[in-house]
């Protein structure tokens, strides 16, 4: 876990690999939970038996869902002290590379891209995240995420 300490700390981590963390198993009940909770249902993702007769041969994970995952990633690897909040200021690029089987383990390297000060204590920082397939050579998802972060009221 890298601990940032303040803006200082932030700024003069730009560029550098933040972390990866540990691996997480994405099962169909995850898959399923997920097509519940968006509405997509498309049977590459819910339907095991139809699946194994498709493309990949097997039910893949919505590619947001591959997404949705960044956050649980990131905290694993770093955090920073003092901010008294983060928001989730969007996304710069997002590539799915590589679809994601049923039963594959994931795990996220995040590297902080880019640290630009902002009006006030406040810093605008750019994450890439990619997503690696245990024993795959290409990830899963490289994401690009923008986050402020605010130091005082």
């Amino acid at each position: 876990m890298r601990v940032l300490h303040g803006l200082e700390e932030i700024f003069a981590a730009k560029g550098s690999l933040l972390g990866t963390s540990d691996w997480v198993t994405v099962d169909q009940d995850r898959i399923d939970a997920f097509a519940g909770a968006t509405g997509d249902h498309q049977w590459i993702h819910v339907d095991p038996e139809r699946a194994a007769a498709g493309p990949f041969g097997a039910t893949i994970a919505h590619g947001y869902l591959t997404l949705s995952l960044l956050p649980m990633f990131m905290v694993a690897v770093y955090r920073v002290e003092g901010a008294r909040m983060a928001v989730n200021y969007g996304l710069n690029k997002v590539r799915f590379v590589t679809p994601v089987r049923v039963g594959s383990r994931l795990r996220g390297r995040t590297e902080l891209v880019d640290a630009q000060p902002l009006d006030g204590a406040a810093a605008q920082l750019v994450f890439r995240t990619t997503v690696e397939i245990e024993g795959a050579e290409r990830p899963a998802c490289v994401a690009e995420t923008v986050s402020r972060q605010y130091f005082r009221d």
